[in-house]
């Protein structure tokens, strides 16, 4: 607040000072002036004052003030109140609107960051509030800046080459701003989830419009340039509540498949307090394949997400101990080396 009204202050010394709209059109050059400038051709007309014009303007101003103050040690005031009309009430009215700008500026401001914060993000948010704001600034201040006198093109074209020049440096920096909006916008993910991105598994601990920050399962901070992440395919591990475990296995061909079966449903029955029943839930001990040297078999496990790694190896513990328990080998891959001698 006290930088709008600083800079409001200094906008009002320079009406004071220097040369306002009000001055231009009292301070109009001479008719030879103008009828020598419309009989040279009508191009010029709509054109922004020349120097000369300007010229001509600040020294009338001058001389108002000089008129002002002879008049007043006269005794007369009227000057101080043409002064007034001219030069005072302009910079208060430029003032004010400065004001009212900033006012409205911080209203459309709330207004647009207060639904993104609550339906989308709060760092979007914060970013679309501080955009509204500081446009409606500076085309107030362009405003501003045009009474006077000052060319507002020129200034315009200023900031559209800078712009250029910044896009140029920056657009990398800009691509992972594009990123970070559009993961903050249609959140594919969110602070705590894990997932899967730019050849990195881990869980997201905060999500910024350059960059998102990762915690490996070992411990590890993370930085990756959002540009990197959403121009890849993104797997959020824990978006859903539930997962399926799935425990492979091989057994000798030699076990009676009814047995094996049996003895497979048993290992998932000692976890039942792990299981999720319910439509296409629950566990299911599937026969998958004959192997080169053993009969494969997939046990297929619903559980809450929370417990995935932890059923995933008591599970595993357990197919282990029960085919144990029933005597069912594990076969393990072999090769036969067969040596012939030959005698030279």
């Amino acid at each position: 607040m006290r930088r709008i009204l600083g800079c409001a202050a200094l906008i009002a010394v320079l009406g004071l000072c220097a040369v306002p709209a009000a001055a231009q059109d009292a301070a109009a050059p001479p008719v030879e002036a103008v009828e020598t400038s419309e009989a040279a051709g009508a191009e010029g007309a709509g054109t922004e004052p020349t120097e000369g014009v300007r010229s001509q303007v600040a020294a009338n101003a001058r001389r108002d003030v000089i008129n002002a103050i002879a008049r007043g040690r006269a005794g007369d005031l009227s000057g101080f109140t043409t002064l007034g009309e001219k030069y005072v009430l302009p910079a208060l009215a430029t003032l004010l609107g400065l004001l009212v700008a900033y006012f409205v500026a911080k209203l459309l401001s709330r207004w647009v960051r207060t639904p993104v914060e609550r339906k989308v993000d709060a760092t979007l948010g914060l970013f679309l509030g501080k955009l509204v704001f500081y446009s409606i600034m500076v085309f107030a201040l362009l405003g501003v800046l045009g009474k006077f006198g000052l060319s507002v093109a020129s200034f315009a074209a200023v900031i559209a080459a800078v712009g250029f020049a910044i896009g140029l440096a920056f657009q990398g920096s800009l691509s992972n701003f594009a990123a970070g909006v559009l993961l903050l916008v249609f959140r594919p993910f969110k602070v705590g989830d894990v997932i899967k991105a730019a050849d990195l598994t881990a869980k997201v601990i905060e999500i910024d419009l350059f960059s998102t920050v990762f915690d490996t399962f070992d411990n590890r901070r993370i930085i990756v340039p959002n540009s990197s992440i959403a121009s890849g395919t993104i797997e959020n591990i824990t978006f859903h509540k539930e997962r399926r475990v799935d425990v492979s296995v091989g057994v000798a061909y030699s076990a009676d498949i009814e047995e094996t079966r049996q003895t497979l449903d048993a290992a998932i029955q000692s976890l039942k307090e792990f299981l999720i029943e319910g439509d296409d839930r629950g566990y299911q001990v599937f026969l998958g394949d004959l192997g080169d040297s053993s009969v494969q078999w997939t046990l297929r496990f619903w559980t809450r997400s929370d417990d995935f790694w932890t059923v995933k190896q008591k599970l595993t513990q357990a197919v282990k101990e029960h085919l144990d328990h029933a005597g069912l080998g594990i076969p393990f891959p072999q090769m036969d080396v067969h040596l012939f001698r030959q005698d030279p």
